[in-house]
């Protein structure tokens, strides 16, 4: 597989989420076309609203550092559930407007494994061309 790497990657971040509550453990990675990765997890609260999910944690890394939208080349997300875990509504959002329309999501729970775009993930998006 293509990006073999950087769902390995992901599925280690994985393992640093704290997922006390749900139990549900979520692992990201963003590849950079020069190379260079952001993992991140899953990280919640006890007060719900204030967690942040895995993907958001790697895609803000990266953007934290410098990287923009035109830098990313793909994102991995992984999780330890029965089915394949899709990025949340937040997430579809966040995706929508630091990726590149194109740009590879793969999504896999180590049985099965699927590569979506956030055009198909989140069709008829809200952005920043909306509030012109």
């Amino acid at each position: 597989m293509k990006y073999q790497s950087v769902l390995d990657e992901a599925f280690e971040a994985m393992e640093n989420a704290y997922a006390p509550y749900s139990n549900y453990h979520v692992g990201a990675c963003v590849l950079c076309k020069d190379g260079t990765t952001f993992k991140g997890a899953n990280i919640e609260n006890a007060s719900y609203g204030a967690a942040n999910c895995g993907e958001r944690s790697a895609i803000f890394a990266a953007y934290s550092n410098g990287y923009r939208k035109n830098d990313i080349e793909a994102i991995a997300i992984v999780t330890d559930g029965d089915r394949i875990g899709a990025p949340c509504g937040i997430c579809r959002q966040v995706l929508s407007e630091l990726l590149d329309q194109d740009a590879p999501i793969i999504l896999s729970n180590g049985k099965e494994t699927v590569t979506k775009t956030i055009r198909e993930l989140l069709p008829m998006q809200f952005s920043g061309e909306d509030l012109k």
